[in-house]
């Protein structure tokens, strides 16, 4: 597959991949390293062709009984905790050598659902992805099981990759399964099941649809991607249900080869920011100079340099009002400081944030996706954005 070769994933910037366990690990033979280096060889090429790749793997536990030589078809918590532990070091380890053949840098982030979903914590792993994508690394995530308080559920992955996508305002979901895609009945009992190419929206009748695709090693089914599919979707976010049985799966996709596409509802950041403006609570208020409201009409974060007044109490992610310099609210955001913090810094240039907090914080007051500007007269809500 030659670098020019975008094909159907040329308008799609930002990836997330979702690669389920039955895909990387086999019960018998351990990691199937052959179809890895496989998935590493389409990366590269996708990102020689100016893509942003992420990758959500499951794989860590039926990985890790493997090398704990844990029997049975089903495991205690404890034990998959176990499996969680040993496996995600070697998955970890695949990862890296793999995609360092190369010259990409891989970087593990572990997470659960509401890590993407409790304001403080969705920012911190927000920015520490985003920050790994800016140095041209490839960020491996997973559910962190190790510390999982109800039992796990291998199809959780699917819903946290969507959880991802819509965080990071990606443009396309890949969920790379054991299945080519959606089918308008389980194929496996329903000779008569018709493939579904395209779906516009996800209605009742689609997830009517999703039976149970599952196998030993992955038992989150289609149930699970119409779950992923909703969430990404309204987050902005198209999904395509893939085949990964093959070696070079993403090469396949790009080549038009079957898959069921789901269309976002709008564009990853128009929708996050209509749903930040549509917030009825809101913190506190950030007072603006002139300088700092044509800064953020002209596209830009608001820095704290334009802040001349902080009024309320909030703590960091919380959603406050921005007003300009005639009492007018122009807008709101997801702020990045705690309302203490961002009084003591109003005013001042980013480079003096760490000698006034004793701390290197962040040089946006607000960063530019948090924030969603209300539209003026005779202006409609996504050109204010």
């Amino acid at each position: 597959m030659k670098a020019s070769s975008a094909g159907r994933l040329s308008s799609f910037k930002r990836i997330v991949i979702k690669i389920g366990s039955s895909l990387l690990v086999d019960r018998r033979d351990g990691l199937k390293t052959a179809w890895l280096q496989s998935l590493a060889d389409d990366i590269g090429v996708l990102r020689q062709n100016g893509h942003e790749i992420l990758i959500v793997s499951s794989g860590a536990i039926a990985l890790g009984r493997g090398l704990l030589g844990l029997k049975g078809t089903r495991l205690k918590l404890e034990e998959s905790q176990a499996a969680a532990a040993a496996g995600q070091i070697a998955l970890s380890r695949a990862y890296h050598d793999t995609l360092e053949r190369h010259g990409i840098q891989a970087g593990q982030i572990l997470l659960t659902l509401s890590d993407t979903e409790e304001r403080r914590r969705y920012l911190n792993a927000r920015a520490t992805i985003d920050t790994l994508l800016r140095l041209g690394a490839v960020p491996i995530i997973n559910e962190n099981d190790t510390v999982a308080t109800s039992e796990i559920r291998y199809g959780d992955n699917d819903r946290l990759a969507a959880r991802v996508a819509t965080m990071m305002a990606c443009d396309l979901l890949i969920l790379l399964s054991d299945i080519d895609g959606l089918y308008s009945a389980p194929p496996a009992s329903d000779p008569d099941a018709r493939f579904i190419e395209q779906v516009d929206a996800i209605t009742p009748q689609i997830e009517a649809m999703a039976g149970d695709a599952g196998t030993e090693l992955s038992r989150g089914g289609m149930v699970t991607k119409i779950e992923a599919g909703r969430i990404a979707t309204a987050g902005g976010t198209g999904m395509v249900i893939a085949s990964g049985k093959t070696l070079n799966p993403i090469r396949h996709i790009m080549e038009n080869e079957r898959a069921t596409w789901f269309k976002a509802s709008g564009n990853p950041v128009t929708s996050r920011k209509k749903w930040i403006a549509g917030q009825l609570a809101k913190s506190g208020s950030l007072h603006l100079d002139a300088g700092a409201e044509q800064a953020l009409l002209s596209g830009k974060s608001l820095l704290p340099a334009g802040v001349k007044k902080i009024t309320g109490q909030f703590t960091r992610g919380d959603v406050v009002a921005l007003v300009n310099g005639d009492g007018i609210e122009i807008g709101r955001g997801l702020v990045a400081y705690d309302s203490e913090q961002a009084a003591a810094i109003c005013g001042l240039k980013s480079s003096e944030i760490e000698a006034v907090l004793g701390f290197a914080g962040r040089s946006e007051m607000i960063h530019r996706d948090d924030l969603a500007l209300r539209p003026k007269d005779g202006q409609d809500e996504t050109e204010a954005q």
